[in-house]
């Protein structure tokens, strides 16, 4: 439930268009609903913008599914993060208009009633092998309202690939940069921009990247003034978080 929903509840109330026991059956389960192993939030829409997203990861997809139902049947966007396709093809048959995203490996609702953002983010990788968490960070901020571009293989082995996008980088309101390896990608991008950066290392690289270590330290101790890490692979957290930034100045954002 969104504030825009608690409002217009109060409203009707208020107005007499509906009964104080009908709104009491509407708010049944707010701010919260206890299934037995999860305790879904049906207010983090009101305090954050947008519903409570599902780590499908590390879940039965019994469990995962019916979360997925439950805040789905709230009647607002959804995204169902880390999700296998199994767990999609059997939401889907109770979840209308759920989506899928192979890529990012996302199950999604958009139903497009998330606040639009101030402007562009714009989301770089390093390389092809960066994809799939680049991929999480867009459908996430497509599915939580910002306009948003991917841009791919533009990494540092190759620097002049960086300045023919150089337009596009200056442009954007926030940039997520995705690299693996050595992660050098993200202190170059935020010493060539004015806008904030969010560093994102992945587990891409030889042995002695350990697994995206080297990418995050690296990116960690960046000379670059004005950038932000999440953790390795994390591309939603990265979305999440460039979405956030985004909506600054607008109405729903403060």
């Amino acid at each position: 439930m969104t504030r825009a929903d608690m409002e217009k509840l109060l409203s009707s109330v208020a107005g007499g268009e509906l009964s104080v026991a009908d709104a009491l059956e509407q708010l049944a389960h707010f701010p919260s609903e206890d299934l037995g192993f999860a305790r879904i939030d049906h207010q983090r829409a009101m305090r954050r913008g947008f519903p409570e997203v599902v780590l499908c990861e590390g879940k039965t997809e019994d469990q995962a599914v019916a979360i997925i139902e439950r805040i789905a049947g709230q009647g607002g966007s959804l995204l169902a993060t880390r999700a296998a396709a199994s767990v999609y093809e059997r939401a889907r048959a109770s979840v209308l208009g759920l989506a899928w995203d192979d890529a990012a490996r996302i199950a999604y609702l958009d139903r497009g009633d998330a606040p639009r953002g101030a402007g562009k983010v714009l989301v770089l990788t390093a390389g092809t092998s960066d994809l799939p968490v680049a991929a999480e960070a867009l459908r996430t901020l497509k599915v939580m309202g910002n306009e948003s571009e991917l841009i791919s293989d533009v990494g540092v082995a190759g620097i002049h690939r960086l300045a023919a996008v150089d337009r596009e980088m200056r442009s954007a309101r926030v940039l997520i940069v995705v690299a693996g390896m050595e992660g050098a990608l993200a202190s170059v991008v935020a010493g060539l921009v004015h806008c904030p950066v969010i560093a994102v290392p992945t587990s891409v690289g030889y042995g002695a990247s350990f697994g995206g270590i080297a990418a995050l330290l690296g990116m960690l101790n960046s000379c670059a003034a004005g950038v932000s890490v999440v953790n390795i692979d994390n591309g939603f957290g990265a979305g999440y978080a460039a979405s956030l930034i985004n909506h600054l100045g607008t109405e729903d954002g403060g």
